[in-house]
C-alpha cells in the first residue's frame, strides 16, 4: 500500500459563505464521502487558508488556487483515483475543480 496526497484545486467557496443549509448541505456531503473512504483515509485534511507563492529569486508570485488536501492508502495511483467516485469537490460538472493526486514517495 501507498500513500496519496489530493490537492483540491478550484475556486472554493469558504464555508462563512453559505447560508445554514448550504454549509450543512456541504459538510454532509464530505461526512458521506468520508464515510465511504474511511478505510483508506490517512489525513482527513483541512482547507488551506490564506497563502503566498515565494520565487526562488526571493520574489512573490502569484499562489495557486489549491484550497485543501487529503492523504489516503491505496495499492496505486488507480486504486487512489478510483476513491473519488461521488467525491464532493467534483460534483459541479463544470471544470472549475480538480483534485491532483500525488504518490507521497517514501524517503
Amino acid at each position: 500500500m501507498s500513500k496519496f496526497l489530493y490537492l483540491y484545486r478550484g475556486p472554493a467557496t469558504p464555508m462563512e459563505d453559505f447560508t445554514p443549509e448550504q454549509g450543512e448541505a456541504q459538510m454532509k456531503a464530505w461526512t458521506d464521502w468520508m464515510g465511504k473512504a474511511a478505510s483508506a483515509v490517512v489525513d482527513q485534511g483541512n482547507p488551506l487558508a490564506p497563502r503566498v507563492s515565494v520565487r526562488d529569486d526571493g520574489s512573490t508570485g502569484e499562489p495557486s488556487d489549491q484550497n485543501g488536501y487529503t492523504i489516503v492508502e491505496a495499492d496505486d495511483l488507480e486504486a487512489a483515483r478510483a476513491l473519488l467516485t461521488g467525491h464532493p469537490f467534483l460534483t459541479e460538472g463544470k471544470g472549475r475543480f480538480a483534485v491532483e493526486i500525488f504518490e507521497i514517495q517514501p524517503m
